[in-house]
């Protein structure tokens, strides 16, 4: 291993990272939702970022075979988890409609800090494709290199996946002013419940 494949391997792990996360899906609409309101964004981001870090680490460590290799896991993943994210994208369509839900989110009401924290471990750990995606995938793709850069190779995936979670839930600060209008709120929110649904449906449409 030479200090030249490692950097190469981070950096392939890095754009491959990013690659699987930077796309509309349940976990980055909620990261989303939650630095707009500025509500809890350090602990939705931690746990984002945490929940990627060890299921990059359990791809690059072989978990994936196990995955894939009992098939009722991904069962009872993808219709509990289609089951979740239609249930969200109901409560989402609630809110695009409701004059009272986008006046409380103009005016930031707080949800609870544990009930915010339960929500984003459900949308990231019963969601099928974050296993099919970051362990399957990422660790399927880590399987061509070397041990040593491999795990390089899931470093830069790691980084990529911190770096973007904290930008998109500290970044969404930025679109403040244009949230500051409830009718951006009914838009948000019916891309949201879009997004749930058609996830839902994928998953189901999968089996």
């Amino acid at each position: 291993m030479t200090l030249s494949s490692a950097a190469l391997a981070a950096i392939s792990g890095l754009g491959f990272g990013l690659s699987l996360i930077v796309a509309i899906g349940a976990q980055n609409a909620f990261v989303l939702r939650q630095g707009l309101r500025g509500q809890h964004v350090l602990a939705v981001v931690t746990v984002c970022a945490v929940s990627d870090v060890v299921l990059i680490a359990a791809g690059i460590g072989g978990f994936g075979i196990v995955v894939t290799s009992v098939p009722a896991v991904v069962e009872i993943a993808r219709y509990g988890g289609a089951a979740f994210l239609a249930g969200y994208g109901v409560l989402a369509a609630r809110r695009a409609l409701s004059n009272d839900a986008l006046a409380a989110a103009s005016t930031g009401a707080s949800v609870a800090l544990g009930a915010t924290v339960a929500t984003c471990l459900a949308l990231t750990w019963l969601n099928p494709h974050v296993y099919l995606d970051t362990v399957v995938l990422l660790g399927s793709f880590a399987s061509t290199y070397a041990t040593p850069d491999r795990w390089f190779l899931g470093v830069g995936a790691m980084l990529g996946s911190i770096i973007w979670f904290t930008g998109l839930g500290y970044g969404a600060r930025l679109l403040g002013p244009l949230f500051a209008r409830p009718a951006a709120w009914r838009v948000l929110d019916s891309v949201i419940a879009l997004v749930m649904f058609s996830l839902a449906m994928g998953l189901v449409l999968t089996g």
